[in-house]
């Protein structure tokens, strides 16, 4: 039976050069109605953390989220999804700093009159931790065993200088995997009042 991974892995191959057939069927026996675009792997997992605390099925709703490798592949993805692909509508989450590659792909893929995505301030790892507050988001630290790096890290000179909520978004950046993991842990710590506006938003589309 198709699967929404499978869908991911054929759009991924497509867009990296490969051939569009496996893509393009697996979108009509899904079916794939919305795709949600966003940077990386970091935030799918708070997407899907999200989705999952709200009890919502993305996949079996015909949604599928889909971490692009960088913002600067917008315009390729949303080209081989948009109305001048698949048809499949199109929304995401971008940092402030991508939102112009959102804008030039939504343009270059047709879908100019119906943009639709949202943006974080800064970074989602930076609306997370503002949301909880520095001091829930070093005990959520502790709790996942990462207290004494943290600790160390704080202590370089690099450091020195910076506010916390700087300090925390440098350091989930620090380790492959992390952010990651914290793009998880940081959501499922949310209050549903203290979900940030960027991905609150984005959930009412879905």
């Amino acid at each position: 039976m198709a699967d929404m991974e499978a869908f991911r892995e054929a759009v991924t191959a497509w867009a990296a050069g490969g051939p569009g057939e496996a893509a393009r069927d697996l979108a009509e026996q899904l079916p794939v109605r919305t795709a949600v675009l966003l940077e990386g792997p970091s935030d799918a997992a708070a997407v899907n953390a999200l989705a999952e605390s709200r009890g919502r099925d993305l996949a079996a709703e015909g949604v599928c989220v889909l971490p692009m490798g960088g913002a600067m592949s917008v315009a390729r993805f949303a080209g081989l999804l948009g109305p001048s692909g698949l048809g499949v509508r199109l929304t995401g989450l971008c940092d402030e700093r991508e939102r112009g590659f959102y804008e030039r792909g939504w343009e270059r893929a047709g879908a100019g009159a119906e943009l639709e995505f949202f943006v974080c301030a800064a970074d989602l790892e930076e609306e997370l931790i503002r949301a909880l507050g520095v001091p829930r988001v070093e005990q959520l630290v502790q709790a996942e065993g990462d207290l004494r790096a943290l600790q160390i890290f704080l202590r370089q000179p690099a450091q020195q200088g910076r506010s916390p909520q700087q300090q925390l978004r440098r350091f989930l950046g620090t380790k492959k995997g992390r952010k990651i993991q914290y793009g998880r842990v940081l959501v499922e710590a949310l209050d549903a009042d203290q979900v940030p506006a960027p991905l609150d938003d984005l959930f009412a589309t879905l």
